[in-house]
């Protein structure tokens, strides 16, 4: 299997010089492994002597999604604990006689649930973590379950909290034990991160109040709310981390211990599973923009600069780290990056 390994590092040069993103840590490959890899770039632009490395911990963001909520869930529904398609309300008693009961764990995978679209946790519930819990879970709906596609944070934070009251663990303590661990995943963990991590981690935004740029601390400000774990975000993770994580999913043999989740997830959630609706969602992954057919290309991004594609039927995997944040929170400029690299890691 050949790759694009010029036109990749081209492409993420010019990213580079400009200023998209201070650097960038990139691997493309399959189910035996990585097939080709790279990085460009530094680490932080206030230190120029200090490249971008293979080993660099992102501040994964939304990717969190992916790592800890919907592996998680997967590994619930594999085992029998977790009907998708039953009300909440049937089994779950802190969402009986609320709004919420009525949709389902489908609902929320697909962004149907009919949520409100912002999270404003502080502001809507304060700061204490059982007054967010009870406010999220009780909140009244946007719209009726099913209506509509409609992008929104919460989704994963229920998520979280279903998969805590099912196993009766912690997202944190799941995610290990049941994904991580399994997969050789060593680096990948919630925040915030030790001193002597956090000296390896690609710095993000900067924070107004210490006028320096985050760094080991998640970006997400409802993860560092709740302490570092919820759904929405604040896993930290790395090159190798994703690219195990990427294999598997591809081939479920490829694991030292298998997973929670399995094949039988990994097809599930990598379906079309919203209808006539628009925009196309699976089960937290969607289509990569551009692809034909919608859905040979299954993507899933990060507010930070994080991104990782994976394609069944092509048998191909890619991710793109970058700390794009360092600089803007504007997006264009990296999603044409993104495009470009996924078009040269599967076309």
């Amino acid at each position: 299997m050949t790759y694009r390994t010029d036109r990749i590092e081209q492409l993420l040069g010019e990213g580079v010089r400009d200023k998209v993103y201070p650097g960038a840590v990139w691997a493309v490959g399959d189910a035996t492994g990585i097939g080709a890899s790279g990085t460009a770039g530094v680490l932080d632009p206030d230190e120029p002597d200090s490249p971008m490395r293979s080993d660099t911990v992102f501040d994964a963001a939304s990717l969190t999604k992916i790592l800890a909520v919907w592996s998680s869930i997967g590994a619930l529904w594999e085992d029998g604990k977790l009907d998708l398609d039953a009300p909440l309300d049937a089994f779950w008693p802190e969402v009986t006689g609320h709004p919420l009961g009525a949709a389902t764990a489908r609902h929320l995978l697909t962004h149907t649930a009919g949520l409100p679209l912002r999270a404003q946790l502080k502001n809507l519930y304060g700061t204490d973590a059982q007054d967010i819990r009870d406010g999220v879970l009780h909140e009244a709906l946007h719209r009726q379950p099913g209506e509509a596609v409609e992008y929104t944070d919460r989704a994963a934070l229920v998520l979280g909290y279903l998969a805590e009251y099912l196993s009766s663990e912690s997202l944190n303590h799941l995610s290990v034990e049941r994904t991580w661990q399994p997969l050789g995943m060593h680096s990948t963990r919630f925040g915030p991160l030790p001193a002597e991590v956090a000296a390896r981690c690609a710095p993000t935004e900067l924070d107004q109040d210490s006028d320096t740029h985050l760094k080991g601390v998640a970006h997400d400000f409802s993860a560092r709310l709740l302490g570092g774990v919820c759904g929405i975000a604040g896993v930290f993770t790395v090159l190798d981390d994703l690219a195990a994580f990427l294999r598997y999913m591809l081939d479920a043999t490829a694991a030292p211990a298998r997973a929670g989740f399995g094949p039988a997830w990994t097809t599930e959630s990598l379906t079309v599973q919203t209808g006539t609706l628009e925009p196309v969602r699976g089960l937290f992954w969607h289509p990569a923009p551009g692809t034909v057919p919608a859905g040979d290309v299954w993507v899933h991004y990060g507010f930070t600069g994080t991104g990782m594609w994976i394609s069944p039927r092509q048998r191909r995997w890619a991710v793109l780290l970058t700390n794009k944040l360092y600089y803007t929170r504007d997006r264009q400029p990296l999603t044409e990056i993104r495009n470009a690299f996924r078009g040269l890691a599967f076309d």
